[in-house]
């Protein structure tokens, strides 16, 4: 079928989709509206602006340059809107610094546009969006948000010409802002600012206007030039187009200034506080939207006990996915979109990954034709990877039209089809990685079957096969020590005759790895090891068996919450806080180990909805009575400043302790590296459910990387939980590295998530545990990233050496674009590629010399080049966007982490100690 005819049944299933929206319940939004002292009482309001928990921190700023500004407005909460009719019939919508909008909300702004409606748009709108509402965005706003600028610039008129309705002197001054890429020849350049490539900070299309920084936030621009801002955005599509959308039947008509609190539910209170508490993403828990196709079954938290007594769990069944080929069930417009953003995502992954191999094995791209079936192609038929890819690229396009069609089993079929394709396409022979940080828990479990250093030697080796460079060792289970201990009251009885710690540091060593002591913190005890143990159950573990009073109990006074089977300490204990300070110091100086990796550095999972809640140890009752004037245990969570106190005095009792392990230890072991393993839950849920503020710890510099356990069994939902950690600004000079679970992971999904996790701006990953490598997946990482014996130079690891680690990565960037440019299809114009090459080898010569000999200067130096090229690569690389945007982002990730790499590496090797 032709591309217009495509094009046409596109249209019509808009239609389709805006008809069944008609018939969708819009939700009631509000009641009243304000009128302001300026503005005469009878106009009706011209603009809605959104509020989200993304910019509800900035929300002050924005509400008094809207009172500041000549317009009446109305409030529209964004996660109130499922269809078009939720975004109102005022003629204006006006999205502030928002950059997250679900497929529903996208498909419906732009039906809602298409009515005649007009947006105005600030700061990094949708950009941790899924690919598909981008790329609707894009068509809407006529560019997206590129990339942030690193100081302030002064936005000025363009050199060739200004619009009329923007030409006035009000508009331009010092703003901190960002570029904003121009991807539509309908869009037309308004600002500009003053660097040398005169960079887009304003676009606006006929329907649209796009400001490139955060508006309303006084550290990026001030109240005048804002306001001046909106009232010319506004004065321009409501007086030049004379728009008029009230007369749709479906718009909601309602409006408010203020956005009402919703109902709050116990265990979450809500203050003036809580908007300080949500994190600039959105939650990175919420399950996936729906995908056709797929049954989803949520677990209702509000009042059963976990199925699992491993709050981590919860993130697993709280979503379970199962794709049914040849289900009839109807596919939605926002369902199509999933799915075809999914599969287009595969495709740019197995392309990624050819690209690196290729480039690090100086071989032609796709050289290796492999065996694939799709409908298309005749049963059995050999074909390339290029093929298998172009034939993806079909299934994704033919979506929207198959569910047009109704042909909803054959739509499901060919992307299953497809995905299975693709994942055989992946190329699993030869080197692909580049240095990176590569963990592996190594469990007490696998070291007791090891019985002896021998056994150990047996499974070191086996992970520097694999690649692996760091090792979790499970060195403090339960209470027990897994070495002989003169601070600890026992060691694991599973071992005798060794000292399974010592051989560990030995063993790693030899094989140039890092061996990082894996510790539990407050978690005290372990019913099922108990079991393994064959002692009672509800044993408490050693150390609160002699010390009861170091306990913690829920509210019903019980030392384990139910449904869960580990008893905690008290981490208000002062007592308890010295004895794991002595026991974390006995382990760094008496053994030469890397690191100390802390976990279960919380509370245990609570749920005050379900009334389970935790943390009344008799030293956090004492104290909170003193510091309050009531006890904890009286309270409950209706009480909503005291339970607030309640919950902050839990809060800080983990974040004070960090801090001073920290402190602590790396006082006599400097170099010492310390990581947490932590739940990559909502921040505010996150400190309700198990007080754990691991942001807090970040940017403090308590910790020098985080791993989050986005543990998942697809990859979407994978990158759904760590993106927005990985995106996140909020984390000073700390590396992140996202954990993957392998337990019942298929080898290939296995590859798939560390491919996309290649592809995003981290350090590495970190996989839990050694129990489950098992042969297959053995083989592919002892193919692609492992077999350290035959490498001429010794591959750098990230936290440890991150100046050298920035320098080899940037140099096998540049090989994979060479490569890429090299295809006629792809070559840029001699003048770009000139430049790029031009500013590609300054680059590369800053980053060689700090690897070299680091210091203050050649840092500063090597910081600024890649801020440079940073600037000017996307500009450089606007023709690739239009046919490989996946690869280009790709690319722009990883000089990201690039910069990530520098700035740790300026912590840790370059500031004072």
């Amino acid at each position: 079928m032709t591309d217009k005819n495509n094009a046409v049944n596109l249209q019509k299933l808009r239609q389709i989709t805006s008809q069944l929206f008609r018939y969708q319940l819009p939700l009631i939004l509000f009641n009243c509206c304000l009128t302001l002292p300026t503005i005469a009482a009878e106009p009706e309001a011209v603009l809605s602006i959104v509020q989200s928990s993304e910019n509800a921190n900035q929300w002050s700023g924005i509400i008094n340059r809207l009172q500041g500004a000549k317009v009446k407005y109305c409030v529209i909460p964004l996660d109130e809107v499922k269809n078009m009719a939720d975004w109102g019939d005022r003629p204006v919508l006006f999205l502030p610094n928002i950059e997250n909008l679900s497929p529903t909300q996208a498909i419906a702004l732009e039906e809602w546009m298409s009515k005649g409606g007009r947006l105005i748009a600030s700061g990094p709108v949708g950009s941790v969006s899924a690919p598909g509402v981008r790329q609707l965005l894009r068509s809407l706003l006529g560019g997206y948000w590129g990339f942030s600028l690193d100081k302030t610039q002064t936005l000025q008129p363009p050199k060739d010409k200004t619009p009329r309705w923007a030409n006035k002197t009000e508009l331009f001054g010092k703003v901190q802002g960002g570029v904003v890429i121009n991807d539509s020849s309908s869009a037309q350049t308004v600002a500009v600012w003053n660097n040398q490539n005169n960079q887009v900070g304003v676009l606006a299309t006929p329907r649209s206007t796009f400001f490139g920084w955060r508006w309303g936030v006084d550290t990026a621009s001030s109240p005048a030039l804002d306001t001046a801002w909106l009232e010319t955005a506004l004065k321009r599509h409501v007086e030049k187009d004379s728009i008029n959308i009230s007369k749709i039947a479906e718009a909601n008509s309602k409006c408010s200034t203020t956005v009402t609190a919703k109902k709050t539910t116990p265990g979450v209170p809500r203050s003036a506080r809580d908007t300080r508490k949500n994190p600039p993403l959105s939650s990175p828990t919420s399950p996936p939207f729906g995908i056709a196709g797929i049954t989803t079954t949520t677990t209702a938290t509000t009042a059963k006990t976990p199925r699992s007594d491993e709050a981590i769990d919860q993130l697993e069944q709280s979503v379970k996915l199962d794709v049914l080929p040849n289900s009839q069930a109807p596919i939605s417009y926002s369902e199509a979109i999933a799915l075809q953003s999914e599969l287009t995502n595969l495709i740019g992954r197995v392309e990624s990954a050819h690209l690196a191999a290729a480039a690090n094995n100086n071989k032609p791209l796709y050289a290796q034709p492999r065996q694939a079936q799709f409908a298309s192609v005749k049963s059995g038929a050999p074909i390339g990877t290029e093929q298998i890819l172009n034939s993806a690229r079909e299934v994704a396009k033919n979506l929207p039209l198959w569910v047009q069609q109704r042909q909803y089993a054959q739509a499901r079929q060919q992307w299953l089809a497809a995905k299975s394709a693709l994942w055989q396409q992946f190329p699993l022979e030869s080197p692909i990685a580049q240095p990176e940080i590569r963990a592996m828990w190594l469990d007490r479990g696998t070291i007791v079957k090891a019985r002896n250093e021998a056994g150990l030697a047996k499974i070191f080796d086996r992970l520097a096969q694999a690649g692996i460079n760091t090792v979790f060792f499970e060195t403090l289970n339960a209470s027990y020590t897994i070495y002989p201990s003169q601070v600890a009251p026992e060691q694991n009885p599973l071992i005798r005759n060794w000292d399974p710690l010592a051989s560990a540091v030995k063993l790693a060593h030899a094989r140039g790895m890092e061996l990082h002591a894996w510790v539990w913190v407050f978690a005290a005890g372990n019913n099922r090891h108990n079991e393994i143990l064959n002692i009672d159950k509800d044993y408490p573990g050693p150390v609160l068996a002699r010390n009861p009073d170091w306990a913690g109990f829920d509210n019903r006074g019980q030392r384990i919450p139910i449904g869960q089977g580990k008893p905690f300490f008290d981490p208000a204990n002062p007592q308890v806080r010295q004895y794991l300070i002595n026991l974390y110091t006995e382990i760094v100086t008496r053994y030469n180990v890397d690191g100390l990796q802390l976990d279960y550095i919380r509370y245990p999972f609570q749920d005050a909805r379900a009334n389970r809640t935790y943390g009344y140890g008799k030293a956090a009752r004492e104290q909170f009575q003193q510091q309050h004037g009531v006890d904890p245990m009286t309270l409950k969570p209706s009480q909503i400043d005291l339970w607030e106190k309640w919950t902050d005095f839990r809060t800080q009792q983990v974040n004070s302790f960090v801090a001073q392990v920290s402190q602590d230890l790396k006082r006599k072991r400097p170099n010492l590296m310390l990581s947490v393993a932590v739940f990559p839950l909502q921040e505010r849920e996150r400190i309700h459910k198990i007080q754990q503020n691991w942001e807090v710890w970040a940017r403090r510099g308590d910790i020098d990387f985080i791993v989050p356990m986005t543990y998942a069994q697809d990859t979407v939902r994978f990158e759904r939980l760590a993106q927005p950690w990985i995106a996140s600004s909020r984390l000073g000079a700390t590396l992140l590295v996202p954990g993957i679970r392998l337990l019942a992971l298929p080898t290939i999904g296995a590859f798939d998530q560390i491919q996309l996790v290649r592809d995003l701006p981290t350090s590495g990953y970190a996989l839990f545990a050694a129990e489950n490598l098992g042969k297959d997946l053995y083989t592919v990482f002892s193919n692609t990233q492992g077999n350290p014996s035959s490498r001429k130079i010794k591959e750098p690891i990230p936290h440890r050496q991150p100046f050298q680690t920035a320098a080899i990565r940037y140099s096998a960037l540049q090989q994979e674009w060479k490569l890429l440019l090299q295809n006629e299809s792809q070559k840029l114009p001699e003048t770009s590629l000139t430049e790029l090459n031009s500013q590609a080898e300054k680059l590369q010569t800053a980053l060689n010399r700090l690897a070299e000999a680091p210091n203050v200067t050649k840092f500063v130096t090597a910081k600024a080049s890649l801020s440079r090229f940073q600037s000017q690569f996307r500009v450089l690389m606007r023709p690739q966007m239009t046919t490989n945007s996946y690869q280009v982002r790709v690319w722009e990730n990883r000089l990201i982490a690039i910069e990530k790499l520098l700035r740790f590496g300026e912590r840790v090797l370059l500031s004072p100690k």
